[in-house]
């Protein structure tokens, strides 16, 4: 058989070339194909490697929606949650401003109560010394009613004895007249500083009130054989205030100084001013026993006295202090035992409460 073959071979060289010829193609063929499909596969790996990211990346982009979504969801649970806080916190402010309203009208009425009170407390203690100083008046009425009487008699008797000259009788009756006005001024002083005090104030010289309240305290100064000393100087002081409460004032100070020297060896009562840039200080003075140490600061406490029982209601020293506060003032006291006491006030003055340079 080999020898066939290779005779076979070797005697038709021209059929076997076309055969190889025609496998080499199909080879070659075939080998196209093999690598079109490895280019193939490779391009499906391209494609599936490409796929798979885009798989990756749609998953984190999916993932990270969800979770803006779940983020938004929290946002939308907290907003809603913080309109029910703030729908709660808008009903509780609403009851928070209906209570501030009640408590305000409240306190404003408690305010005005007290205010009321206050009033009628200095208007107590006003009445209190007008009753203190009734037999004062009285011996000051006396004198120009006596004198009255004397100028009217007089008069009488030139014309019950027929003096032909009437000048005598009108200077008489003139003088009469003067009395009677004396009489009238007293009267109508006591009935101003009886009265309830307006709240208004106005310009009113430091000088001129304390004239008054002499006038008032100075037959009882004079009975008790008190000794009293003014030095307000040469200058005008003139401070925004009501003029009943402050001659209220300083009759208080005048009265407790009184008091203070009844038992002393010498009575006197000093009352002295200077002026400062802002203010004025009136100090009175009293040569009594002076405040007993750790007493001074409650002296202007309400009901607090020193005297005997029946001989001060302790109102007196609390109405002065109320009065010099609301005045936009102080009131202080300086005492050593058995060197008397001080009692300072400072009252601004009416260019200063007006805001005048």
């Amino acid at each position: 058989m080999q020898e066939i073959a290779t005779e076979t071979a070797v005697t038709e060289p021209g059929a076997a070339a076309p055969a190889a010829s025609g496998l080499r193609a199909q080879v070659e063929t075939l080998e196209r194909r093999l690598r079109q499909r490895d280019d193939q596969r490779r391009a499906m790996l391209h494609i599936l490697a490409d796929y798979e990211q885009d798989r990756r990346r749609l998953a984190r982009q999916t993932e990270r929606l969800d979770n803006s979504r779940r983020a938004l969801l929290h946002i939308l649970q907290d907003s809603h949650n913080d309109k029910l806080r703030l729908e709660a916190s808008r009903k509780a402010m609403i009851h928070i401003m209906g209570d501030l309203r009640e408590t305000t009208a409240e306190m404003q009425q408690r305010e005005q109560e007290l205010r009321d009170k206050q009033e009628q407390l200095v208007q107590a203690g006003k009445l209190a010394t007008l009753g203190e100083l009734t037999t004062g008046v009285a011996h000051e009425l006396n004198n120009p009613l006596n004198n009255t009487g004397l100028f009217v008699g007089n008069a009488i008797d030139f014309i019950e004895l027929g003096v032909p000259d009437k000048g005598p009788i009108v200077r008489e009756l003139r003088h009469a007249l003067q009395q009677v006005g004396k009489a009238t001024e007293i009267i109508s002083h006591l009935r101003t500083f009886g009265r309830a005090a307006p709240v208004s104030r106005e310009p009113i010289s430091v000088k001129q009130v304390i004239d008054r309240a002499l006038a008032l305290m100075r037959e009882q100064l004079r009975l008790r054989q008190i000794e009293v000393m003014v030095d307000l100087g040469s200058e005008e002081t003139v401070v925004m205030a009501n003029p009943i409460q402050l001659e209220q004032v300083f009759i208080n100070l005048l009265t407790n100084a009184r008091d203070a020297v009844a038992d002393s060896p010498r009575k006197a009562i000093r009352i002295s001013s200077s002026v400062g840039p802002a203010a004025v200080e009136v100090a009175f003075t009293d040569s009594g026993p002076g405040i007993p140490p750790g007493l001074e600061q409650r002296i202007f406490d309400p009901f607090f006295t020193t005297k005997e029982v029946g001989k001060g209601t302790g109102l007196g020293l609390s109405i002065t202090y109320g009065i010099v506060k609301e005045h936009g003032g102080t009131i202080s006291v300086v005492s050593r035992p058995g060197e008397g006491a001080t009692f300072l006030i400072h009252l601004p003055l009416a260019t200063q409460v007006r805001g005048e340079p």
